[in-house]
């Protein structure tokens, strides 16, 4: 028996996931949490074989629980599911050690092959994600431009950033605007977005 942890926020959807992995005669739900603060506490208490964690979670996103996971209890393995492909997700979840990754809207069969395959220590990853991720730009952006959008990502205006990376007001202000052309970004939110979406911050 296949034992495997379950986190997902949407009551809808996790009660659908539940009703799906029932009729699974090797698989075995052993809790359902809805937040990523909960995801860790249970696996510690269960030690299940898998864990099947939404990426989007209130609390602690789920790829911050799978490294977490793989950190303290490296026995259970991860499966992440997300409804959204992004390719910067696959490269943070490669970060995190996670050993599946697979779309929502992937048929019901496919989500119990992923977690037997899983459990036997193979890696699954959806192929319409493995294809934007192999078809993804690299980063053009250096260490420096990164850290100084980081940091504003993070909310810090150009002289605190300036005053932390002992730059000038100016030189922070160059580092913005460049990497919002390198991204063909309109505006610093929307270069902090893209750089977000493709897994660089």
């Amino acid at each position: 028996m296949i034992r495997i942890l379950l986190a997902e926020d949407m009551h809808m959807i996790q009660g659908a996931l539940l009703a799906l992995l029932a009729l699974e005669e090797d698989i075995a739900v052993v809790e359902a949490v809805s937040s990523g603060s909960e995801i860790l506490p249970a696996v510690l208490r269960h030690r299940p074989e898998v864990a099947v964690l939404d990426i989007e979670l209130p609390g602690m996103d789920g790829l911050t629980a799978a490294a977490l996971i793989h950190d303290q209890i490296p026995s259970t393995r991860c499966l992440m599911l997300t409804s959204l492909a992004r390719p910067g997700n696959l490269r943070r979840a490669m970060y995190a050690n996670v050993s599946g990754f697979l779309l929502k809207d992937a048929p019901p069969a496919q989500l119990a092959d992923a977690i037997r395959r899983v459990a036997a220590g193979q890696r699954v990853i959806d192929p319409q994600l493995a294809m934007a991720a192999w078809d993804m730009a690299a980063n053009p952006l250096t260490s420096r431009e990164l850290e100084v959008l980081q940091m504003a990502a993070e909310g810090a205006e150009a002289a605190e950033i300036a005053d932390q990376l002992y730059l000038s007001v100016g030189t922070v202000r160059n580092y913005l605007t460049t990497s919002v052309t390198k991204l063909n970004a309109r505006n610093r939110v929307d270069a902090i977005r893209l750089a977000r979406e493709s897994g660089w911050l």
